[in-house]
C-alpha cells in the first residue's frame, strides 16, 4: 500500500502502518476530513482514530502529493471530483465548488478526501459468470447500493470473459471506464488484471464511449458501470442493436425500485436485460442476494454435477440460494 501511505504526513503514515496485513485486506476507505478524526472504513464496520485530527496544512500536503506539487496537473480531476492514483485507488474530493453558468469548473478549498482502496478479488465472479452463460452471455444488470461490490464483480467478470474458461470460449471485451474505477488506468494503462482480450476506454463519458468502442474495437461484450442518464440508456440500446452483449450496473436496493426509474423505463419495456443480479451489503463485496430472469422472476442455481454443490462454493457470488457468506 505504498501508493496510499505516501499521500499522508509521516505521523499519519506511522498510525496506518499499525493496521497490519489483515487490516489492510479488510480496509475499504480512509476518510480524511480537516479538523475531524481520521476514519477507517472496513468490510465489517468503521473506526475513528481520535488521536489523528488532520489540519488544513495536512490537507494541503495530501493534495500536493496527489498532484506531485503541481495543482495544474489536477485541473480535470478537480472538475470531476476525484483523482485516480497508481494501483487503481481513487481519491474522492469534497469542498468549495466553483461554477460558471451552472457548470462545475473545479473544487477549491478541499475539506474532505475519501481514499477508496482498490482491490482485486480474483475469482469472486467465477460462479456468477457461469450463471450468466446460456449458449452465449446474457445481457445483465447488476443492482446494489454503494459498497456492495458491483465494480469488483465487473472487474473480475471482464477478466474471466476475456480469457475464457474450460467450457466457455474467450470473448473480446470492451470497458467504458468513465471514472477510471474499473480498470484504474494511469495514462491509459489499466492497473488491474482485466484479461488478455480486454480494451478500455478510460475517463470517457459512457454514452460517447460506448459508441466509440463499438466503432473502433468491435467488442463482443461491453461492460459499463452505473448507467442512469437518458444518454446512457440511448447508447446502451444502440449497442444492443449492434449485436453487442452488455453487462452494466445501477444503484438500487431492489429490482422493483430500479424498474420504476423513469430514465431506465425503455430498458424494461423492451426487455433488454435477460438477467438481474441483486447484490446485498455483507462483510465481503460481491454477495449475491438474488438472481432474476428477464421478467424479474427468481432463478434457481445451475446444477454443477452433484446435489447442492452450490452451497459449498468458495465464491460468495453464488451463495444467493442459501443467504449466507
Amino acid at each position: 500500500m505504498k501508493e496510499i501511505l505516501r499521500l499522508f504526513p509521516s505521523y499519519i503514515q506511522s498510525e496506518l502502518q499499525q493496521i497490519g496485513e489483515d487490516g489492510w485486506g479488510r480496509l475499504q476507505e480512509i476518510r480524511f476530513r480537516i479538523t475531524k478524526p481520521l476514519e477507517l472504513i472496513y468490510d465489517d464496520g468503521s473506526r475513528l482514530i481520535p488521536t489523528i485530527i488532520p489540519s488544513e496544512q495536512d490537507g494541503n500536503y495530501l493534495l500536493n502529493q496527489l498532484g506531485e506539487y503541481s495543482i495544474y496537473r489536477l485541473e480535470d480531476e478537480l472538475r470531476e471530483g476525484y483523482i485516480t492514483i497508481p494501483g487503481g485507488h481513487r481519491v474522492g474530493l469534497a469542498g468549495k465548488v466553483n461554477t460558471e453558468k451552472g457548470v462545475v469548473k473545479a473544487i477549491r478549498h478541499i475539506a474532505s478526501f475519501n481514499i477508496r482502496i482498490a482491490k482485486e478479488k480474483i475469482g469472486v465472479a467465477q460462479s456468477l459468470v457461469e450463471e450468466l452463460y446460456d449458449k452465449e452471455y446474457t445481457n445483465t444488470l447488476l443492482i446494489g447500493p454503494p459498497q456492495t461490490g458491483k465494480t469488483t464483480l465487473l472487474r473480475d467478470m471482464a477478466r474471466i470473459m476475456s480469457q475464457g474458461t474450460d467450457l466457455i470460449s474467450s470473448k473480446k471485451v470492451g470497458i467504458i471506464d468513465e471514472r477510471s474505477e474499473i480498470a484504474g488506468s494511469i495514462h491509459g494503462v489499466p492497473q488491474h488484471h482485466l484479461g488478455l482480450r480486454t480494451d478500455v476506454m478510460d475517463a470517457c463519458p459512457k454514452a460517447e464511449g460506448m459508441m466509440m468502442m463499438i466503432r473502433s474495437m468491435s467488442p463482443e461484450i461491453l461492460i459499463v458501470d452505473e448507467i442512469g442518464s437518458q444518454a446512457d440508456v440511448d447508447a446502451l440500446l444502440e449497442a444492443l442493436y449492434a449485436g453487442v452483449t452488455v453487462i452494466s450496473t445501477v444503484h438500487g436496493d431492489q429490482y422493483e425500485a430500479v424498474q420504476k426509474r423513469p430514465s431506465l423505463t425503455p430498458l424494461f419495456q423492451q426487455g433488454v436485460f435477460e438477467r438481474f443480479v441483486i447484490l446485498e451489503r455483507k462483510t465481503k463485496p460481491g454477495f449475491v442476494r438474488t438472481l432474476l430472469d428477464g421478467k424479474g422472476q427468481r432463478l434457481s442455481p445451475k446444477k454443477r454435477g452433484v446435489s447442492h454443490e452450490v452451497d459449498r462454493s468458495a465464491y460468495p457470488a453464488v451463495r444467493y440460494n442459501v443467504g449466507r457468506v
